[in-house]
């Protein structure tokens, strides 16, 4: 057991793992985190709901874990950001797996997600048989964010950064993406209010939003 974290002092490789990033919060910070570095008040940005010493002491937990570690960016930025270790990056898989698990309850929640649990949501969603046939790359801007969607072979490839000659270029923001990929709004509408603005070919960004159905909820008996 490390610094001030419970145990639930069992063997089982669950309750180990547990042990390391069961604390509220903690599998958070690695989702915000799987997309790259990044600075402690833009980790606070993505999880507004957790106080900043809530979010120091999880962080300095998964470091002693070393789940995730400090890095100190050269000149200009000279700034730390945080990032995930090779053993902080193994979790995805499972935070994959439980993403679509709970995706398939109800939503109790009003608050918008963050740009990289966006991201992560479009991964955990993807289609394979709805893009048959599609080949093209992808540009989303999401304010200050940006990231890089590569569909391919019924694959999806999602990174952060500019994307390299991408075929259609989306500007919006977290809700609004959210919306036309989850909740039906349509393309055409997000643009005529002025919510979305697309830039290139339209026809595939139209396509690129159909790609992520709606898992089919799970009711309680």
């Amino acid at each position: 057991m490390l610094g001030g974290m419970r145990s639930y002092d069992d063997p089982c490789g669950i309750a180990r793992g547990l042990d390391v990033v069961g604390e509220r919060w903690a599998l958070l910070v690695v989702r915000e985190l799987l997309f790259g570095p990044k600075r402690f008040t833009d980790l606070h940005h993505g999880l507004p709901a957790a106080s900043q010493n809530v979010l120091s002491q999880r962080l300095r937990e998964l470091e002693e874990s070393g789940v995730v570690r400090r890095r100190r960016l050269g000149p200009p930025a000279g700034a730390s950001v945080y990032e995930l270790t090779e053993r902080g990056r193994d979790l995805e898989p499972m935070l994959f797996h439980l993403a679509r698990w709970g995706s398939r309850g109800p939503i109790a929640s009003q608050n918008e997600l963050s740009a990289d649990a966006l991201m992560f949501a479009l991964k955990t969603s993807f289609a394979p048989e709805a893009a048959a046939g599609l080949a093209a790359r992808y540009e989303i801007r999401l304010g200050d964010d940006r990231f890089r969607a590569t569909v391919a072979d019924g694959r999806l490839e999602l990174a952060r950064g500019e994307a390299a000659g991408p075929d259609a270029v989306f500007h919006t923001d977290a809700s609004t993406l959210r919306a036309l990929v989850f909740t039906g709004k349509g393309l055409t509408e997000a643009v005529r209010d002025g919510t979305a603005t697309i830039e290139g070919d339209e026809k595939a960004a139209a396509r690129f939003v159909g790609l992520f159905p709606r898992p089919t909820p799970v009711r309680a008996i």
